[in-house]
């Protein structure tokens, strides 16, 4: 299928974003992109900065009123990553301001915890919904083969992958499966490579319906 890339069409900008567990494949697929895809801007998910800033304030996400302090630094965050792939013709963000909102929402319930966190954040919230991705590309697999590509994958601890894959993934295939704009990509069979020759099938296809 030949893909027709255009652009002209009253500075378009678009914002798509790869979402799925912990060692899917999102990263793999969007370097995939980076390396084949040069008219497509990468936007990774860089928490070092915030991560220092929790720490140095001693901030606990077990205690409401330091989980909502921490949840306004990664919605200011990202509102402003939101801003700069914006300044580009077309991003893919290695989750974007839909995992944010997922994770601001949703992780209380994951500890058993009944906080008012949609009224607390109420404007950040807001702020964020419109810094939303145009389009959601959702890669699924299984936790077998999740388990398997955590193993492989020796270049990330992600000490976080056990309560995410047990507690948050349920949560977050029920949020966003079945959503308008998202698509998904079932990934057990595939291979990195093939991975991301799919990812990028997605990512022009998008630029061509959006550039109409």
């Amino acid at each position: 299928m030949r893909v027709i890339i255009l652009w002209e069409v009253n500075n378009l900008s678009i914002v798509l974003s790869l979402q799925g567990c912990m060692a899917v494949g999102k990263t793999t697929a969007v370097k995939y992109i980076q390396e084949n895809a040069p008219y497509v801007n990468i936007s990774y998910e860089f928490n070092t900065n915030i991560i220092e800033q929790i720490k140095l304030r001693g901030l606990n996400k077990n205690i409401f009123e330091d989980y909502i302090e921490i949840q306004k630094l990664w919605i200011s965050k990202e509102i402003e990553r939101y801003e700069l792939a914006k300044g580009f013709e077309c991003s893919v963000m290695d989750f974007g301001a839909e995992e944010i909102e997922f994770y601001t929402l949703n992780y209380p319930k994951t500890i058993g915890a009944d906080w008012n966190v949609k009224e607390k954040l109420y404007p950040e919230l807001q702020q964020l919904k419109d810094c939303m991705p145009d389009r959601i590309l959702f890669l699924d697999a299984s936790e077998q083969i999740l388990r398997i590509r955590k193993e492989n994958d020796q270049s990330c601890s992600r000490q976080f992958f056990e309560y995410h894959l047990q507690h948050l993934l349920p949560l977050k295939k029920s949020w966003f499966i079945g959503r308008s704009n998202v698509d998904v990509l079932e990934v057990n069979s595939l291979t990195k490579e093939e991975v991301g020759q799919k990812v990028k099938v997605w990512v022009d296809n998008c630029i061509h319906c959006f550039s109409k």
